[in-house]
Parts: structure tokens; C-alpha cells; sequence
């Protein structure tokens, strides 16, 4: 046999660093997934168990986490869209739609932009939660700085943290400056009006989400000239994984798989 004959059937293609668990290439859609602060891709594992089969979670690894954990962590929105755009035009096929939850809303917005600047396929649907429209400014939170007693009353009045870790000093000064560089990303963000996307947009707000509240989520409408829906949960600002049942039956529907 001439040598090296064959050699490429056994071959690994490279796992993409943004797309730590595949992007779904024999789904009928892919939905990608952007984390929300101080979360890494893993937080959106068991919705690949639970949409139905004919939509592929793909979730989307930032710089600064979980198998990027060596990586600095970015700290502009337009930024992480300027380098995940060329990466989802490059590695995933059509149709895609993209989902983000809070700080990941904020950029998955923004990915969208610049798609379109990049003249690329648009997704078929935008979803965002837990964050209020981008035209409307957030509250600063200054974490750099903080103790670790009082890092944990911020994380505690936002949720989602386990209660293990708030009660463990030396894991919050080892996230801190994820969160420090994530929390950077939504509140130092500036909004630069753009023509409307031509892509549907849902949101998803929560009843007692005290950095969402859902008239300010609602301001998302202005984002789209095409539909437009909001669903209200009754929880706080993590609603969207204690109520995922509801959050990916929402999101079939909109998909119509």
C-alpha cells in the first residue's frame, strides 16, 4: 500500500475553541448559544438533551472560561462579535439562529451587527433574555474592587451563584476578574444606532429580574423590522433555566421544528 494511503480517515478535525461541543452540522437548525457573566458554554449542556431533535445547541465559549480559562477575557461586546462573526461565517452551516442570556444577549446582538457589516447570513431568529434593550443604558457595578464579603452580596442579589461558592473566599478571587471583565461588557457599553435587523427577535423577561425588568426588555422591539414577541416568566433573572421547559418550547415553536 503506497504509504500514507488512508491516513485521513483517521484524522481528528480540530474541535473549534468557540464551539466546544460541535456545531450541530445534521440538525435541520443550529441555535447558538452565548453565556451569560462568569459562565462558559457548559451552562446551556442539558438543552442539547432537551430541544427537540431537529435543533442542535451549540453553545458558545468566550476567552476566560471553563476550556479557555488560560485565555484573557474580553471586555467590549463589539469586540467578542468582531471575532466570533468570522467564526460562525466560517464553521456553521445555515440555517442558524443565536441565543443570549444577559451579558451573552448584549453580544449576541452585536454579532448579529456584524454579520451583516461582514455581508454574511443573517440568522433566522435572534433570541435574548435577562437584559434590557441595549438602547437603555445599565447600572455600573465596580467588582474590581470589592472584598470578597461584598462581592458576594452583589452575586447573591443577582442570583445563579451556587451558595458554596459566595461562602468561599478564595473561589470568589478566582473569579472575580472573569466577572470584573464580563460585568465590564454589559455596563460599559455604548449603543450606536443601526437600521433595524430584518431578522424576528424573541425576548424573554422575568416578573423579578431587578436588572431586566420587562418594560425594559421590551425596548427590544426597536431592534427588529420584522416580528416580535416577549414571554414574561415568573422568577428572577435566571428564570430561563428554572423555567427552560417553557424557554425551549417557546424557542421550537419560533423555529417551527
Amino acid at each position: 500500500m503506497r504509504s500514507g494511503a488512508g491516513s485521513s480517515a483517521g484524522r481528528v478535525r480540530p474541535r473549534n475553541q468557540w464551539f466546544p461541543f460541535g456545531t450541530g452540522e445534521d440538525a435541520a437548525v443550529r441555535l447558538l448559544c452565548l453565556p451569560h457573566a462568569g459562565a462558559g458554554a457548559a451552562v446551556y449542556r442539558a438543552w442539547g438533551r432537551d430541544l427537540p431533535p431537529a435543533i442542535a445547541a451549540c453553545p458558545v465559549q468566550p476567552p476566560g472560561r471553563e476550556t479557555r480559562r488560560s485565555e484573557q477575557p474580553l471586555t467590549s461586546a463589539v469586540e467578542i462579535a468582531r471575532q466570533l462573526a468570522p467564526e460562525v461565517l466560517r464553521t456553521v452551516r445555515q440555517p442558524y439562529a443565536i441565543f443570549g442570556h444577559s451579558t451573552g444577549a448584549l453580544c449576541a446582538f452585536e454579532v448579529v451587527r456584524e454579520i451583516r457589516r461582514l455581508g454574511g447570513p443573517l440568522p433566522v431568529h435572534l433570541f435574548v433574555a435577562g437584559r434590557r434593550a441595549p438602547s437603555i443604558p445599565m447600572i455600573r457595578t465596580e467588582l474590581a474592587g470589592l472584598p470578597a464579603d461584598e462581592l458576594a452580596v452583589v452575586l447573591r442579589r443577582l442570583g445563579g451563584t451556587p451558595e458554596e461558592i459566595l461562602a468561599e473566599p478564595v473561589m470568589l478571587e478566582l473569579i472575580q476578574p472573569l466577572l470584573v471583565a464580563d460585568f465590564h461588557v454589559n455596563e460599559i457599553y455604548s449603543y450606536h444606532p443601526e437600521p433595524r435587523l430584518p431578522v424576528p427577535i424573541t425576548a424573554f423577561a422575568s416578573t423579578r429580574d431587578h436588572f431586566a425588568a420587562p418594560e425594559q426588555v421590551a425596548g427590544w422591539e426597536r431592534e427588529t423590522s420584522d416580528r416580535y414577541a416577549q414571554l414574561v416568566l415568573d422568577g428572577d433573572h435566571f428564570a430561563i433555566f428554572e423555567k427552560s421547559p417553557a424557554v425551549l418550547e417557546r424557542i421550537a415553536a419560533d423555529l417551527r421544528v
